[in-house]
Parts: structure tokens; sequence; C-alpha cells
């Protein structure tokens, strides 16, 4: 298999692609790594890859046009998700805080791909239009925040390369591992986590008791409208206010969809229950 990644520090890789388990797989040509400079494709004289974000905050946002510029030059298609992963032989990676939580069965599901592309965010943020129009998975680590994406993307290399039939010799390493499919274990673990919801409602697992927060409101930057897809209204009137709000709620129905165990602990007041439950309404099937 091959993996892409995509970062502004190249140089940030030279030492986990030479070192172990990824050294030998790339030797034994079970694997291919390469790593790509962003600035390299853009198309000003400062090679520029963030701006900042409309409708103010701290910070940079990394541009949609030289990203999605990368990853489809590396796939050969334009998107819908880069064509939803090149006809799924492969994964488009966006490295985000507000990702997905990365478990050893999403490093399964990489480790039967053709090719993973990884792409290592920056600064404040992504476009948002990269998560919905060019990454097919939206992925974190951890419920931490992390300088940028490098790290990251060497975790889940090294994670799905001990995958690769071949890469650690012997193949009887990887059954009794942490995170292993072991029937036993997946037995009892589905009986000791309480299912959620039938309406999907927030609350229903009470298992994260300390505070946790919610996940980051989208981020859009320059141009304000990209291969037709627009940035929203609210963030260009400089009405404050309703910027403020328009984040929240949708920093909460990011929440809710993505990472709803987060909710438990968030220590929401009553506003943000009160738009939660809006969210959950709105999300829910009509009754026949």
């Amino acid at each position: 298999m091959r993996f892409d990644i995509v970062t502004i520090f190249p140089e940030f890789f030279a030492g986990p692609l030479d070192y172990g388990i990824v050294r030998r797989a790339r030797e034994a040509q079970l694997m291919e790594a390469r790593v790509h400079d962003l600035r390299e494709f853009t198309h000003d004289r400062h090679r520029t890859v963030d701006d900042r974000p409309f409708g103010g905050g701290e910070g940079m946002v990394m541009k949609p046009e030289p990203l999605f510029e990368a990853v489809e030059s590396l796939v050969g298609v334009r998107s819908a998700g880069a064509a939803a992963g090149a006809g799924g032989s492969a994964a488009i990676v966006l490295l985000s805080a507000a990702g997905k939580m990365f478990r050893q069965e999403t490093a399964r599901r990489f480790a039967g791909l053709e090719r993973v592309v990884l792409i290592c965010g920056r600064y404040e943020g992504v476009d948002e239009r990269v998560a919905e129009h060019l990454a097919t998975d939206e992925i974190s680590i951890g419920d931490f925040v992390l300088s940028g994406g490098e790290l990251a993307a060497a975790m889940i290399l090294d994670t799905v390369t001990r995958l690769i039939p071949g890469a650690l010799g012997n193949e009887d390493s990887i059954v009794n591992e942490s995170f292993s499919e072991n029937p036993a274990r997946s037995e009892r673990a589905r009986h000791a986590v309480p299912p959620q919801r039938a309406d999907n409602s927030f609350g229903a697992n009470q298992t994260y008791a300390a505070e946790r927060g919610i996940l980051d409101y989208p981020h859009y930057t320059r141009p304000p409208s990209f291969r037709g897809w627009d940035v929203p209204e609210v963030l260009l009137g400089g009405n404050h206010e309703e910027i403020r709000k328009w984040r929240r709620r949708c920093a909460l129905e990011k929440t809710w969809r993505k990472r709803p165990e987060l909710l438990d602990g968030a220590g929401l007041g009553a506003e943000d229950r009160r738009v939660l439950d809006e969210i959950v309404r709105g999300a829910r099937p009509a009754a026949k």
C-alpha cells in the first residue's frame, strides 16, 4: 500500500519514516510512503497556505485551494471526497482535533486499502470545505490539541503499517495486543457499554463524568466562494452576536453528530441545552 503525507513541514518525517517497523516495511517494499510539501501547490510568490478567518477570531486558517490541488493531483480525480477516495480504494484523512477518534478498527480499515492520504492541519484550523468536500475521514488521535497534524500522521502511519501482512515478520504478534480483535473481549464490551438512546439524544452514556468540552465550530477563509461552495452568509455580515450564536450552534451540532459522548460532561447551560434539543428534534425522522 501507499501513504501520501501532505504537510508544510516535510522535513519532520525524515525521522519517523527511517526507523523501526516503518523502515523495514518500506525496505521490504510492503508499503511506500511519500511526503509532499503543501507550499509546492501554491501560486503566489509568498507560497501562502493560510489566511484570516471570516467572522473574525484568533489565529489563521489553512486555505482550501492548495489542499484540494495537492490531494487531487495525487489521486488523479476532482472532489466529492476526491471521488470518494478514488472509488473506495483510498482514504483521504484530515487530521483534526474535531474528527472522530482514531481506533484500532479504523487502522484495520485503512490497512485494507491501496492508499491513505494524510492531510496535516496547522494554525487555528482548516477551511471547513476541506472536511466537507475533500476528505473521506476526519480523524483525531485524542481529546487534546497539538500544534499540527504531523505527529498524528506519524502515529497513524505506524499503527496501520504494523497491520500490513509481513510487516511484523510474525503475524501472531498482533493477535493479543490491546485493541486487537478478541471475540471474548468484544462480547464483554457489547454487554458492558450502555446503548445510545433510540432518539440519539445526548446524555445516553454516563461514562464521561469529567468536564470534556465540545468540538470546535467550522472555520472558513478566502475565497468566499470556492467551486460553488460558499462561506455561510452569517460570517460575512459583520454581526458579531449572530456569528457567536451560529458558531456555538454549529459546535454543538458537530459534537452531537461526531462525538456525542463528549456532551455528557460538557457542563452545558440552559441555552445550549435548548439549542441542542432543537438540533436533535430537527434530525429525528418525522413520525409516520
